[in-house]
């Protein structure tokens, strides 16, 4: 009876996982590119995993269930390459010349929070430009290499402008705990951009812990960030984000 048990539970699991797998192909079939949703990890037992559609838009909330569940998103053409899960969670860095001095004093931040960080420049005060570092950032996290990103240049906005070209990512700016709060609660912020010249170390770190312990918000704010990555999806920009964290 215990092996019989066994054969039920692998044929389940095995089950839901091809269903899940079949609606998004259909997805993808039906022309741009499909929307990984809440619906579809569901049908994934806990510690389970997913085949991904290369170029799937995977959204924020999607991200936090599959870490919260332990659920590897597997892109299909690549299947050595899967979502973190377990361990501690990776947080991709960087910043250019002016948010160097800054980013210097939140890295060790990140480590006593119990991330790993994904250190990506710049490595010195030398003038450089600061969409470049975004730019790494924000694809480390749309391709799964990290859960969040933070990016710190003078003010913050030049480096939000940049990261969320990159489809799958939604960079916020944030310059206080509260707004820190609401851009990942409401808005499902997975990139944090700062401004060096606008905060301090002690004010920066409370910025940072904010936006990494508070979850992304369910319902209402869900439903309103689909919107946002509906956008990507009409514009033919979800090719990118075909892995996720």
């Amino acid at each position: 009876m215990e092996d019989s048990g066994v054969f039920i539970d692998v044929f389940v699991r095995e089950t839901a996982r091809r269903a899940a797998r079949r609606v998004l192909q259909r997805s993808a079939r039906r022309g741009a590119n499909p929307v990984l949703t809440l619906a579809e990890l569901a049908a994934v037992p806990d510690g389970g995993s997913l085949a991904v559609p290369r170029g799937a838009l995977v959204t924020p909330l999607v991200r936090e269930a599959a870490w919260e569940r332990d659920v590897a998103l597997v892109d299909e053409g690549d299947p050595g390459a899967h979502a973190i899960a377990g361990g501690a969670r990776r947080v991709a860095i960087g910043s250019d010349h002016g948010g160097y001095g800054l980013k210097a004093e939140i890295t060790p931040m990140l480590t006593e929070l119990g991330w790993r960080v994904l250190d990506l420049g710049t490595r010195d005060t030398n003038a450089c430009d600061y969409p470049i570092f975004a730019q790494a950032v924000a694809e480390a996290v749309a391709d799964g290499r990290a859960h969040v990103g933070i990016v710190v240049d003078g003010a913050g906005i030049g480096s939000c402008m940049a990261a969320n070209k990159v489809p799958g990512v939604l960079a916020a700016n944030c310059w206080d705990e509260r707004t820190a709060r609401n851009a990942r609660e409401h808005n499902h912020a997975n990139v944090l951009t700062l401004g060096a010249g606008h905060l301090d170390g002690h004010a920066a770190y409370g910025v940072v812990r904010t936006f990494l312990e508070t979850p992304v918000g369910p319902g209402r704010h869900a439903r309103r960030v689909e919107r946002i990555h509906a956008i990507d999806v009409r514009y033919g920009r979800g090719a990118r984000a075909g892995r996720d964290a």
